[in-house]
């Protein structure tokens, strides 16, 4: 019903096409303040019924040529439902879009072309938010290498809040000096795991210092990859605001935004520091795990849920301890 700007927006849905099963969407239009990074990232939008004419105090545009002027495709009259149904039961489809007087065999010539599993579309959807970057807010404020695998504006803008960051994309990351740094966010991102190249040696080099790490999502999966664990294709992915999670440590139930494609297989781990710490109540997939005794994890959702609900949002208050922790003892006897 809403949010379907800060999806479109959100780094993590690049190379995927987007069904609403929602019927009605755009009736509040879109405007800058709610992006999640510069542009659209989804490759299309289908719908069962794109709204005319917005009504909304801060409508700028309506969705239709926010579509147009991004130059991504959006298909409506649809029965999405119909097609949601048959998704979950063939699981996540390839599929392309025919332009007038094309004809079929084009269309499935460039679907059996892409594959995208062996796609690192973190290439394309890491920098995106660049110029979105919030304010230095200084004062000796714990400073935070990002690495930036797609990563959505308003993470940055709650790591802001309390520590200094610098956001580096695969790209970006030669020659960086770890020991500047306090600590590590691992950010959201597109596509399989696997195919993100050179990330899994740099996240153990990180690991090495000692410093608190803290990932959500793809960053998640490349922390179990590093943590020598393995990856799984889920059959349809875990996409929309109402996810169910288990809390393991607390029992406590949260309801949760997702957009991801893979899982972590918790049975892949030797190790027996390495801690579930939270697990998916729709299909018991893990969705959460730790190091013991050391300020180190991740989660498979999205804690700044935007949009979506914010029953997780404590995990950014524990990082935010951790890192004093962290300053207030290694660090400063390191130092």
């Amino acid at each position: 019903m809403c949010g379907y700007q800060e999806i479109l927006t959100d780094p993590s849905y690049a190379g995927q096409v987007i069904v609403m099963t929602y019927p009605h969407i755009g009736n509040y239009g879109v405007n800058h303040a709610d992006r999640e990074s510069q542009k659209i990232h989804a490759r299309a939008l289908v719908v069962r019924e794109l709204a005319d004419f917005p009504s909304n105090f801060s409508s700028e545009e309506s969705l239709e040529a926010a579509m147009v002027r991004h130059r991504v495709p959006c298909m409506s009259e649809l029965d999405t439902r119909a097609l949601t149904l048959a998704v979950r039961s063939a699981g996540s489809l390839r599929c392309t879009f025919l332009a007038d007087q094309e004809s079929p065999e084009n269309g499935l010539r460039r679907i059996r072309a892409f594959d995208y599993g062996a796609i690192d579309f973190t290439a394309e959807a890491s920098g995106a938010e660049s110029t979105l970057l919030p304010q230095s807010k200084g004062g000796g404020r714990p400073r935070v290498a990002v690495l930036d695998f797609g990563v959505k504006y308003s993470i940055l803008e709650l790591l802001n809040d309390f520590c200094e960051i610098e956001v580096f994309s695969m790209a970006s990351v030669g020659g960086l000096d770890l020991g500047r740094f306090d600590g590590f966010f691992l950010s959201n991102g597109p596509g399989d795991p696997a195919a993100v190249q050179g990330a899994v040696p740099l996240i153990r080099r990180m690991l090495a210092t000692g410093a608190p790490l803290f990932g959500i999502c793809l960053g998640h999966q490349l922390l179990a990859l590093a943590l020598g664990g393995r990856t799984y294709k889920l059959k349809f992915g875990h996409h929309g605001a109402n996810h169910p999670i288990k809390n393991l440590m607390t029992g406590r139930v949260e309801i949760t935004s997702q957009n991801h494609g893979y899982a972590v297989d918790p049975k892949s781990f030797s190790d027996p520091e390495i801690i579930p710490t939270h697990t998916n109540l729709n299909d018991g997939s893990l969705a959460g795990l730790m190091i013991k005794g050391r300020p180190v994890y991740s989660i498979q959702y999205h804690p700044e849920a935007s949009p979506g609900p914010h029953d997780a949002r404590y995990l950014f208050s524990r990082f935010r301890e951790d890192l004093a922790g962290f300053r207030a003892g290694p660090r400063a006897r390191r130092a």
